[in-house]
């Protein structure tokens, strides 16, 4: 995605579809190919969705009523899994693309800022009809300071992760579906989970203030389309290997790695209990 001299190292792609059962898998493999992103020095873009989830952050863990709060998600058919890495709770299921970015980088390659950039940079060349803005959207679910929105209404959100040798950015994009209906789960389970406590650090979701890139655009817009799109832009940047990283996740080496991800995922969710 950046341009170091003339060399562009080819950038390799996974795309993956989780099953309720294999929810735990999608940060397991965020670490897995953290690792392998600084072993190869390669770029890889990796395009993942789960269904019917609600990803919660590590500050979610404070609701005093954190309980009830996720009975209210299960009555509603969605299942939680706690991510190794700070925010609030977000919307998966399948109108959600999620799609992070790795570069192989020491710490002192990105500032936050630069690497978030990057990955604003990428998204308006996916859809560069829309006036897509940065900054936080304070009644949204998960705000933060690198928040895009249309016209005021937020589409997506972004985290990092890094480690000695490489960087992850990890954006979720709202493509299509019923944005309302996200919220108001959010909504309806901060409210649970703040009992009669108040607690700035949680959001209070208003609804009207998120919304879709099809809703924006005006038209039907797949998931399969909006992934297409940004497999375009990255072949604009440079060569695009869709084949080889699915083999190499197969590797013992790799599967190693995975496991163990895997196993810190699942103490992890033991704070939920």
């Amino acid at each position: 995605m950046s341009e170091r001299g003339e060399y562009m190292p080819t950038i390799a792609t996974l795309s993956q579809h989780y099953e309720p059962a294999a929810l735990l898998d999608s940060f397991a493999y965020t670490n897995a190919l953290l690792w392998l992103t600084a072993e190869r020095q390669q770029p890889i873009v990796h395009f993942w969705q789960l269904s019917h989830t609600v990803i919660l952050g590590l500050l979610d863990q404070q609701l005093p009523q954190l309980t009830t709060g996720l009975a209210g998600l299960q009555r509603a058919g969605y299942q939680t899994l706690l991510r190794n890495s700070g925010g609030l709770a977000v919307v998966a299921d399948d109108g959600v693309l999620n799609v992070s970015l790795f570069l192989p980088a020491s710490r002192s390659d990105y500032s936050i800022t630069a690497a978030y950039q990057l990955m604003v940079d990428y998204v308006r060349a996916v859809w560069p009809t829309c006036p897509i803005a940065t900054g936080e959207i304070a009644q949204s679910y998960c705000p933060g300071d690198y928040d895009l929105s249309i016209h005021g209404q937020k589409i997506a959100g972004m985290s990092q992760r890094r480690t000695a040798n490489a960087l992850v950015i990890m954006l979720y994009v709202s493509v299509n579906g019923d944005q309302a209906r996200r919220s108001r789960l959010i909504r309806d389970f901060y409210t649970a989970g703040l009992g009669n406590h108040t607690d700035a650090r949680f959001p209070t979701v208003d609804p009207a203030v998120m919304t879709t890139v099809a809703e924006q655009l005006g038209q039907p817009l797949s998931v399969p389309a909006a992934q297409r799109a940004f497999l375009a832009v990255l072949r604009q940047r440079g060569a695009v290997d869709t084949t080889s990283l699915p083999l190499l996740t197969e590797e013992p080496e790799f599967q190693a790695h995975l496991k163990r991800a895997y196993q810190e995922m699942q103490r992890r969710q033991q704070r939920l209990h």
